[in-house]
């Protein structure tokens, strides 16, 4: 079974600054994962080509079971609010999703809010700070019956800003508490491995930097788990014709 997290930028490549479809549905299909976490996954959004990017990793990857959860909805530089999950079909939405080629038993969604003040943040590319505000992250866990076991996996985009991550990873866990049998959480969680273990009090299944894409200086996203799983064969960090992440994977 391979496990695969990747933040896609939305498609686009930092090369051509463009978001190429069938490049996109490549990409996926060279991974070749079994269950798939993205984040930065754009719907009906016309910077992307007004296309589901979901629905095109669904095709590429041969899943069974997919959920697309809005973090956002609208558009940039226009609407552009916090999504509730009870928009209309066929709302430009901006958010996370789980794809799986095993059937998923049941889903669930867990909305964590954002920073509601702004703060100054530090850029590497400028000398002071900026000041910032977070937009909100979302998280989606469905109930996967792969051959040996059902798992609980876990896909989630958390913020930017060092000290609410942890807060947010906190509230997830919580949230997630009542979950009996192996859990694998995956996603780009904006921090460095030895917090996010430390945060979680889950163990890491995948050590290799992913961010940024071209000379990785450190590792941002995760795939952590608790309780019984198979044992990891192989692990690996994935660059790909698109993005400003590598994609992360593991193989059990």
């Amino acid at each position: 079974m391979r496990l695969v997290t990747f933040n896609i930028l939305h498609g686009r490549s930092l090369e051509d600054g463009r978001v190429d479809v069938p490049r996109f549905a490549a990409a996926v299909r060279a991974l070749d994962p079994d269950v798939l976490a993205l984040q930065e996954v754009d719907r009906d959004q016309p910077r992307s080509g007004g296309v589901d990017l979901t629905a095109v990793a669904v095709d590429a990857m041969g899943a069974v079971a997919h959920r697309f959860v809005a973090a956002l909805t609208g558009t940039p530089g226009g609407t552009w609010v916090a999504a509730t999950g009870d928009e209309q079909p066929g709302a430009a939405g901006y958010g996370i999703a789980l794809l799986s080629r095993y059937p998923v038993h049941s889903w669930r969604t867990v909305r964590l809010p954002p920073l509601p003040v702004s703060v100054p943040f530090l850029v590497r590319s400028r000398r002071l700070p900026i000041v910032v505000r977070d937009e909100p992250r979302v998280a989606v866990a469905a109930v996967v019956s792969t051959p040996d076991a059902d798992v609980t996996v876990i896909g989630t985009h958390l913020s930017f800003l060092p000290l609410w991550n942890a807060v947010s990873l906190r509230r997830l866990i919580q949230a997630l508490r009542g979950v009996r049998g192996p859990l694998v959480l995956m996603g780009d969680l904006n921090m460095s491995a030895k917090r996010a273990v430390h945060v979680s009090q889950l163990r890491p299944l995948a050590s290799a930097l992913t961010y940024p894409a071209d000379e990785p200086r450190q590792q941002i996203d995760h795939i952590l788990a608790r309780g019984e799983l198979p044992p990891s064969r192989a692990q690996a960090a994935h660059r790909l014709p698109l993005s400003d992440h590598r994609a992360l994977s593991v193989d059990l």
